[in-house]
C-alpha cells in the first residue's frame, strides 16, 4: 500500500490515528489526531507527540518485538492481531487528561505501526450517569421502604393494641407505598419514552382539545388548593403532529407542578399560540405556555431542572408526592417531538414553562 493511500485511509477514520515508520517517526496523522494532540504532527518522533511511557513501550515492542518487553495487556479488552497491544489509560493532550483506549498495531508490509486513540470521556461520563442514577433510585426507594419496615415492626409490637396509633401508622404506610408506586411508574414511563425517542410520532392531534381535557382533569386538584386554571387560545382546533398519550403526559405534569409549587399565586394559566417561524426549529410552530404566579425559582436552578432527581427543595417535593422525574420525562417527550422546552422564572414573580412544537416533523 503506497503512502498516499495510507494517508487517505487514515484521514477517513473518525478516531485519532497516527502512522509511524520503523524509526518511530510519525508519517501520517488524521484530523482527529491533530484536534486531540496538536498541529504539525508528521515527521516528528512519536515520543515527542504523545509522552506516555506505556504507549511508547507498546510501540517499541511492536517495532522491535525481539528486544523490547511489551506492557501488560488489559485482560478486559479484546486482543489485537499482529502482535499489537490495546490499553486503557489516561493520556495528556493539550494540557488536559483524557481517558482513552489506545491500540498499537504493527504494519508488517511497511515496517511501521499504527496508533489508534479513542477518547473514552463520553463513555466514562455515561457510566458515571448510570452509577448516579442507580444510587438515586436506590436512595429514593430505600427511604420509604425503611419507613414501612419500621412501622410494620411497631404495629406488631408496641402499637398492636392501640387503635389510634394503628390508624395513624397505616395512613403513613399508605402514603409511603403510594410514593414508591409513583416512583416505579415514572421510572417505567421514562424508560418507555427513551426507547421511543428516535421514532417520530405520525398522528395528527388537536392540541387545543388536549389542553382543555388536561385543565378539566386537574381542576378538582386545583380547587382543593384554591387555584384557578385559566386557558387561552384553546377554543379552536390546533393541529400538530404528535403522540397524544405522551403530550397529554407533558401538559399534565407541567400543570400539576404549577398547581403544586406555584399555586400560591392563586392562578395557573395555559396559553396556546402560533409562532410563524421559530428560529431554533426553523419553521412554523405551536407553543403551549404554562405559567403560575407563585414564588418562582432561583435562576441558578433553571439549567438543572430537567435532570433526573434534581429538586430545588427536596423536602417540599417529597412532601407533595414528587418523584424528581417529571421534568426529565417532559424533556424526553418534547425531544422526541423535535420540539424544545423553554423555562423562565424569577424569585417572587412566578414561573413559565413553554413547550414549542413544530407543526410538522416529517422532515426533521
Amino acid at each position: 500500500m503506497d503512502s498516499q493511500l495510507t494517508q487517505e485511509l487514515i484521514a477517513a477514520l473518525p478516531v485519532a490515528v497516527l502512522a509511524v515508520d520503523a524509526d518511530a517517526r510519525v508519517t501520517a496523522a488524521n484530523t482527529a489526531a491533530q484536534a486531540m494532540l496538536g498541529e504539525a504532527l508528521t515527521d516528528r518522533p512519536f515520543v515527542n507527540v504523545l509522552r506516555h511511557p506505556v504507549v511508547v513501550q507498546a510501540l517499541d515492542a511492536v517495532l522491535d518485538p525481539g528486544h523490547v518487553v511489551p506492557p501488560v495487556s488489559d485482560p478486559i479488552l479484546p486482543a489485537v492481531a499482529s502482535g499489537g497491544h490495546r490499553m486503557r489509560l489516561q493520556i495528556s493532550a493539550r494540557g488536559r487528561d483524557i481517558p482513552a483506549e489506545v491500540t498499537v498495531s504493527a504494519l508488517p508490509a511497511r515496517g511501521g505501526a499504527l496508533i489508534v486513540i479513542e477518547d473514552s470521556s463520553g463513555i466514562e461520563a455515561a457510566e458515571q450517569q448510570r452509577r448516579d442514577f442507580v444510587a438515586n433510585v436506590s436512595h429514593e426507594l430505600r427511604t420509604p421502604l425503611t419507613a414501612l419496615i419500621g412501622f410494620i415492626e411497631t404495629l406488631r409490637g408496641p402499637a398492636r393494641d392501640d387503635p389510634a396509633a394503628r390508624d395513624r401508622f397505616l395512613g403513613i404506610m399508605e402514603a409511603e407505598a403510594g410514593r414508591m408506586n409513583r416512583l416505579v411508574r415514572d421510572l417505567l414511563s421514562l424508560s418507555r419514552v427513551e426507547t421511543e425517542e428516535r421514532r417520530r410520532p405520525a398522528e395528527r392531534i388537536d392540541l387545543a382539545m388536549m389542553i382543555r381535557a388536561v385543565a378539566a382533569t386537574l381542576q378538582p386538584q386545583a380547587d382543593a388548593a384554591g387555584v384557578a386554571i385559566v386557558t387561552a387560545g384553546a377554543d379552536e382546533p390546533v393541529l400538530v403532529q404528535g403522540d397524544a398519550d405522551q403530550l397529554t403526559q407533558v401538559f399534565h405534569n407541567l400543570v400539576e407542578n404549577a398547581v403544586k409549587y406555584g399555586g400560591g399565586g392563586g392562578e395557573v394559566s395555559l396559553r396556546v399560540f402560533h409562532i410563524d417561524h421559530d428560529p431554533v426549529l426553523r419553521g412554523p410552530a405551536i407553543a403551549v405556555e404554562v405559567a403560575d404566579r407563585g414564588e418562582g425559582i432561583d435562576t441558578m436552578h433553571l439549567p438543572r431542572l430537567t435532570e433526573r432527581f434534581y429538586r430545588v427543595d427536596s423536602h417540599r417535593s417529597r412532601e407533595k408526592g414528587g418523584t424528581g422525574l417529571g421534568l426529565a420525562i417532559v424533556k424526553h417527550i418534547v425531544t422526541r417531538h423535535r420540539g424544545r422546552l423553554r423555562i423562565e422564572s424569577e424569585k417572587g414573580k412566578g414561573s413559565r414553562f413553554t413547550v414549542i412544537l413544530p407543526e410538522r416533523i416529517d422532515r426533521r
